[in-house]
């Protein structure tokens, strides 16, 4: 069985394509943050920063994304223990942790 991974995403879109890239992977996207074993969090979204440090506490690899121009905001997330990148490459990182052909 595949990885239960939590998406934290304001863009509707965005979430459906990671969605997409999950399932090809033979994942699960699940609704509840408690139920992951992957977290991808956009670091805009409301309440991020808890969010990143309450998964990273329990053990949850967490891929934190969000725009280039927010340097701040990426190495906040890097801080708060996450792997931390810009939106560009989210998708990528994703299938590399899938083990996905990229």
């Amino acid at each position: 069985m595949g990885r239960k991974v939590f998406i934290a995403a304001r863009d509707l879109v965005f979430r459906s394509k990671l969605g997409a890239v999950v399932a090809a992977g033979g994942g699960e996207v699940v609704r509840d943050a408690v139920m992951c074993e992957l977290a991808l969090v956009e670091i805009e979204g409301p309440d991020w920063e808890a969010l990143v440090r309450t998964l990273v506490t329990r053990g949850v690899s967490v891929v934190a994304y969000g725009s280039h121009v927010r340097a701040d905001l990426l190495h906040a997330a890097r801080d708060a223990g996450a792997t931390a990148v810009p939106n560009s490459e989210v998708e990528h990182r994703l299938r590399s942790l899938l083990v996905l052909p990229i």
